[in-house]
């Protein structure tokens, strides 16, 4: 036993690499996104940027130059068809669907407009963004691994989240349909489910000491989570080191959803 172990000491077995691979990183403009799509350069992929905001994509390339970028509104079908089909970005190997919204209102104040537009970003745009991603690893037959981005969100009601909340529920089955459906191609997909993480905005909406306690009394290591504790997460399920994972929505909560 010691022997094998030792052996995987050796041969650099918590190391994570994705040499020869070609990922595509939505909501690549800041924060977990931003993060991802850089640590996947570093770990040797190939890496397709995708966001609205053109500034941030100027940013990122200018940070990272091996980075392809591509400008477009994951809400808008039409415009994600034309801007991801497999010609155009290539084969895809590594799928993390990052891009979200939030708008936060009370459950008798939800309007239309704020349900379509959630429902629209962080749901549809994940199964229209995964089906274009998703035939192209089947027709390719060498399968895949996509991780969803999800949220404690969608597992434990949050004042004022009515919406956010339905978006991440919907959004972990949908990952686990995909699971099943996508499994026979050797194709794996999994959500991480994070707490508050400390992204700029992150960091901005949560500066409050007192509403911060709020929430991190909650969290039994005390504190949120930071962007670095989400990528590492995504790196994790993206590779071959979780080759049996699949299905799964993985919290990255410091314990928040465990009381």
């Amino acid at each position: 036993m010691y022997a094998f172990v030792d052996s995987l000491l050796i041969s650099g077995y918590m190391e994570i690499s994705f040499a020869g691979k070609r990922a595509l990183v939505t909501g690549a403009g800041k924060g977990i996104g931003r993060a991802t799509a850089l640590a996947l350069v570093r770990c040797g992929a190939e890496v397709t940027a995708v966001t609205r905001t053109r500034a941030d994509l100027d940013s990122l390339v200018l940070e990272c130059p091996s980075i392809r970028p591509v400008c477009v509104d994951l809400a808008n079908w039409d415009a994600t068809d034309a801007a991801l089909r497999d010609d155009v970005v290539g084969p895809i190997d590594l799928l993390v669907n990052n891009a979200a919204c939030a708008s936060l209102q009370p459950f008798l104040e939800v309007t239309p407009e704020e349900f379509d537009r959630s429902f629209n970003v962080n749901v549809k745009a994940v199964l229209h963004v995964s089906q274009l991603v998703a035939r192209g690893m089947r027709s390719r037959g060498r399968g895949g691994a996509i991780v969803n981005i999800s949220s404690q969100a969608s597992k434990c009601a949050l004042q004022d989240h009515t919406v956010y909340c339905a978006t991440k529920g919907a959004l972990d089955m949908l990952t686990r349909v995909m699971a099943l459906e996508l499994g026979a191609h050797q194709i794996r997909v999994n959500s991480v489910n994070p707490t508050v993480v400390m992204t700029e905005m992150g960091r901005l909406g949560w500066s409050d000491p007192a509403k911060a306690r709020t929430m991190t009394s909650r969290i039994p290591l005390g504190h949120f989570a930071e962007v670095e504790d989400v990528v590492n997460s995504v790196l994790f399920l993206l590779s071959d080191k979780s080759a049996m994972t699949n299905g799964v929505t993985l919290p990255v909560d410091g314990g928040f959803l465990a009381c």
